[in-house]
Parts: structure tokens; sequence; C-alpha cells
């Protein structure tokens, strides 16, 4: 039975680049696959068709062997001028990760600073604790943190100075080996190198061949006024240095803003609760509050204030991170009840409940007047 033609199985043009090729194949190979086919032998056996002609047209040599002559160019079988042979587990691998990868959920992890050794260093975590003082004007701080930078024996080779890591023979230094299975590729870590890539035979004595060693670092961190509580800051590279030379990963500042003993915060508005007499708030009166950034300011209060009322301070609160502008501070009166009265303040109160109107407690009038009609004017 003849074959068909490789381009009509993958369903491109002649001149189809290799970008369109491993798309096709992509598609119908994910279509085909047998996992999303239990025993479709028809669609099984489709699938070794599409490998098939995915593996000599993706071979630039194959491929021009494949123009010429067409299938007889295969027809020996054995390699040399009339055949070609060739690792099918091995030039099949990329596609079998990215169709592996979607069944699995996603691609799968790969090592970070690829075969040779050098692995990204762990990115660290530092909470910090400031005042609101400090989130409102900004501020230098100077930090310790417990890390791991390169060995300056070695110079973060891992190897004892004067020697050098050697190529791992059994990956070649790519860390991977791979396996033949059918038409399936299974890659699993080097054994040898432990997926390094590389062999230390004569580590470095300080070190103990990781390349890294611990030690308190001195960090300058600067604040920028107008921060939020729980704003996250990243250095870059000031996490704990590579193994082998890697590049080091990052160091995440996590802010707290300490809670204050007079101001509240929201966005970039302070908001302060004030109690005044009942005197003040029945005759009118004045009284001073600080600001956050550290002055203090004057509040008129007009007679028959209630509890309650705002009076807003432009410009007296946060500054906005990274802006000239400011937020505003809203001061919050609560006119408080007098309690432990003496004879003489009741004999006073009393006199003045028996003198006051309804003109005197407009609000108190008007609910208990609208609870009569509730219940009918009783």
């Amino acid at each position: 039975m003849a074959k068909v033609d490789y381009y009509e199985v993958l369903g491109v043009a002649r001149d189809a680049d290799d970008k369109v090729l491993k798309a096709a194949f992509r598609k119908l190979a994910m279509q085909f696959h047998p996992d999303r086919n239990p025993g479709d032998h028809g669609a099984e056996a489709k699938f070794k068709e599409i490998n098939e002609a995915y593996e000599k047209l993706r071979d630039p040599q194959k491929r021009a062997a494949y123009d010429r002559f067409g299938h007889a160019a295969f027809d020996g079988g054995g390699g040399g001028p009339q055949g070609f042979s060739g690792d099918f587990g091995s030039s099949m691998s990329d596609i079998f990760d990215d169709i592996f990868g979607e069944f699995m959920g996603g691609r799968r992890g790969q090592r970070q600073g690829g075969g040779n050794g050098r692995e990204r260093g762990a990115d660290l975590r530092y909470n910090m604790e400031i005042t609101l003082e400090e989130a409102y004007s900004g501020k230098t701080a100077e930090i310790r943190v417990p890390t791991k930078i390169a060995c300056e024996a070695c110079a973060g080779t891992g190897a004892k100075p004067g020697s050098h890591p050697k190529i791992c023979t059994t990956c070649e230094g790519h860390g991977r080996v791979r396996a033949a299975q059918g038409f399936f590729s299974i890659e699993r870590t080097c054994p040898t190198c432990g997926g390094r890539g590389e062999i230390i035979s004569d580590p470095c004595e300080a070190c103990g061949g990781s390349g890294r060693q611990t030690q308190e670092r001195t960090l300058q961190v600067n604040i920028p006024a107008g921060i939020e509580d729980g704003t996250r800051i990243r250095l870059s590279g000031e996490g704990e240095a590579g193994l082998r030379g890697g590049p080091a990963g990052d160091l995440y500042l996590f802010l707290s803003v300490k809670p204050h003993q007079l101001f509240q915060r929201e966005g970039a508005d302070i908001f302060c609760r004030v109690p005044i007499s009942i005197t003040t708030a029945a005759l009118g009166g004045q009284f001073d509050v600080p600001t956050v950034e550290g002055g203090k300011t004057r509040v008129k209060v007009p007679d028959g204030t209630q509890t309650g009322k705002q009076f807003r301070l432009k410009g007296k609160g946060m500054p906005v991170l990274r802006s000239a502008q400011m937020g505003d501070m809203y001061i919050q009166v609560v006119v408080e009840t007098p309690s432990n009265l003496s004879r003489r303040q009741r004999e006073l109160l009393e006199e003045f409940e028996q003198a006051s109107s309804e003109e005197n407690n407009p609000e108190s009038a008007g609910f208990f007047a609208r609870i009569r009609d509730f219940f009918g004017g009783a």
C-alpha cells in the first residue's frame, strides 16, 4: 500500500517553514493522541503516521531527500546515502513537552539556569514596621538581612581554587537524560550530576562545593513618602546568591504601618475623633489638634454643634504616593455627656431642662413627633 504524501499528512504546503510544520504537527498530535482517544486503533495509527511525517520533514537533510526522491529516499532504512535514521525520542522531545504539558495542566517545570549547574538564588522576605509619621515623610532605613552570598574563595563556582567543574559525561552538560520508549520520550534528571550538568571533583573547602556562604548583609532602603500599609517593595538581585555563580534572587520588603494613638488613615485622608463638652457644643468654641506632619491647627466649633459633625482641613492629610497631591484631614466631634455631677450641677441642668423648649432640641422634638404619628397620635 502506497504511503500518503508527508505534506498531505500534516496538511501543509510543500514550501511551509519550520514554524508552520511544528504548529500543524502539534495540532494534529493533540487531536489523535492515544491518551485522548483510548481504545481507538485508527487514531493510534494516524498518530504514528503524523509522527513519521513530522520526523522526516523537520530535519533539513531528510526533507531535502524526500522532496527529491519521495518515500524512496528512506527505503534503505540503515542510514547513509540511501536512507536516514535518527533518534526519534530526541527529535520529538520538544513537541511532546508541549503536548504533555497541556495534558498535565501546564508546561513541565524547567530548571532555572540551564544545565550548567547555575541556578537562580531564592527570593527573600523582610517584614518592616514603620510609624504613621514615617509613612508621611518617608525615610531611608538600614536593614540587616541574613542571606547567602557568593563564596569569595571560589568566586561562586563551588570548585576548589585552581580547579574547575567538569562537564558531566552522562548528560553531556544538559542536566537531563532522555530515554525513548516506543514513540514516547521520557526525560528525567541526570542521576550522575543531580541535574547540574557539571561534576565538581574537588569542591571548595570554604563553601563545601555549593558556591555560597551565609552572611548578614546591611542594606539601605528608601521608603517613599505616602507609603501605605501592606505595600511590597522589590529589591532586585538582593536575595540569595545563585548556586555555582547563578543569578541572585530578589528581596521583598513587606511594610506595615503601626496603629496611631490619635489618627486613623483611609487612603490619603486622615481622621481624628475629638470629644468636646456639652457647653462647647451648645455655645461654640475652639480647640487645637495635632497634625500628622508634627504641627497643630485650630478648629472653630459653631454653637449648636451635634455629635458626628466633621470639619475638613484641606491638605492636612497624607501625601499621595509619587505625587505632589495631599489628602485631607477630617475632625469628627463627639459631644460628651457630663458624668459624676455634683448636686449644684444637677440642679442647674434641671433648671435648664425646665426652661428648654422644642426650639432648643429640634431633632429630638421632631423624632418623638414622628413616633406619636406612627402610633396614631396617642
